[in-house]
């Protein structure tokens, strides 16, 4: 079994960065597909980001382009989200996904195989 454990969330102004990271452990033998993907309260979830094992295909949900930026490193089984020029429509709880998959982490998050329990990004204006 795979367990995925996000950090770095927390509050920040508008205007700013912060940084998320999502380790993954267990049996991580199986060549997953990762990304992220966020809830705000009220709101539907909304794929934010995804990269492909190898790291050759990245999508980016389109509120996100040009401001977050998405990496992996497989040597340490941790992908990682770069989040600059925040705004307060992004704060949300950001889960961290794993599926086999890019196709269903980018369109169909309902489907995905792992995510994390999440953690709280909080945009202050």
């Amino acid at each position: 079994q795979v367990q995925l454990v996000e950090s770095g969330g927390g509050l920040v102004q508008a205007g700013g960065s912060l940084s998320l990271s999502c380790a993954a452990s267990g049996r991580t033998s199986r060549n997953y597909a990762m990304g992220w993907f966020r809830q705000a309260p009220g709101k539907e979830r909304e794929f934010v980001a995804a990269i492909s094992w190898r790291g050759g295909i990245i999508n980016y949900g389109e509120s996100v382009k040009g401001r977050f930026t998405i990496s992996r490193d497989n040597a340490k089984n941790t992908v990682y989200l770069q989040m600059n020029s925040l705004k307060p429509e992004d704060t949300a709880v950001y889960y961290c996904a794993a599926d086999e998959s890019i196709f269903v982490l980018t369109s169909n998050l309902g489907s995905v195989e792992l995510r994390g329990q999440g953690t709280l990004v909080t945009v202050s204006s």
